[in-house]
């Protein structure tokens, strides 16, 4: 809940950076998320932990295929932000709870309740409507829901703790970030440093960046991905209520409808998992 509310309220601090082009500010959430992390690590003891997952080669591979997903998770996420896309972003991580169930059935063989699969199916029709009433830029909401489910299953398959998994995929993006830096301020564009506000922004980026992460993988390795996806309509909703009342964005009747529906599912969800877990006390009592 912790995760999604904060994604959920992003729109508002990237809009806050429009100045800055999309890559500058990926990269600065890069290397500001790094040091702390760094900071975190160092302050429970566990930097060794980190240099021992880096050396791992198990572990190096999904990890930096994880970081190659969140880097372009964030990126198309900036732009179309401050591209005025913020209810197509949203339709990205309303999309992005069913790729997840999907795969957690077809990769994790996970097992829905026929509750859960009713649930779902109102939700995925809203989520067809939504789409339809939106399709040329159905672009923006396939890169986000794709991107950000395939990181979610690597990470939940990957057995490493979040922050030190969450620090090994920042090292790693991290001389790309720098060498794009690098170039940016040799050609007098880089945007920190430019004014003490959008420093600041900058830097805040971090934290920003690194704490729903480190909630969500957290919340990945103890919950099933069926209920982590379906959670996650917290933050496209938050989203899309940014991009329409604060940010003016036009909404369509069919937008209206598949709103409705997702939270209908969304309902019939929760009450069917309240119920199966009510047996499961009455059971073991």
């Amino acid at each position: 809940m912790g995760a999604y509310g904060i994604w959920g309220l992003l729109p508002i601090f990237f809009k806050l950076l429009h100045a800055v082009t999309p890559v500058e500010v990926v990269s600065q959430r890069i290397i500001w998320s790094l040091a702390l992390i760094l900071v975190l690590l160092a302050a429970r003891r566990n930097l060794a932990a980190l240099v021992a997952t880096l050396r791992n080669r198990r572990l190096l591979l999904p990890l930096t295929l994880s970081a190659l997903f969140i880097a372009i998770n964030w990126l198309v996420y900036v732009w179309a932000v401050n591209d005025g896309h913020v209810v197509a972003a949203s339709l990205g991580y309303f999309l992005n709870p069913l790729v997840n169930v999907a795969l957690g059935v077809l990769v994790l063989k996970e097992r829905l309740r026929r509750g859960q699969a009713i649930a779902i199916g109102v939700a995925a029709v809203g989520v067809a409507i939504m789409a339809a009433a939106a399709i040329t830029t159905l672009w923006i909401s396939v890169a986000l829901a794709i991107s950000f489910a395939l990181y979610g299953l690597i990470r939940k398959l990957t057995p490493v703790a979040p922050l030190v998994g969450l620090g090994a995929e920042t090292l790693i993006l991290t001389p790309v970030a720098l060498a794009y830096l690098v170039w940016l301020w040799n050609h007098g564009g880089i945007s920190l440093g430019r004014d003490s506000y959008l420093t600041s922004l900058l830097v805040a980026s971090g934290a920003l960046t690194t704490v729903p992460l480190v909630l969500f993988a957290m919340a990945a390795q103890r919950l099933p991905l069926a209920t982590l996806g379906l959670t996650q309509y917290l933050a496209p909703t938050l989203q899309f209520f940014c991009g329409v009342f604060l940010y003016g964005e036009k909404l369509t009747h069919g937008q209206v409808l598949s709103f409705a529906l997702i939270w209908i599912g969304l309902i019939l969800f929760a009450t069917d998992s309240y119920a199966a877990a009510r047996r499961g006390r009455l059971a073991v009592s």
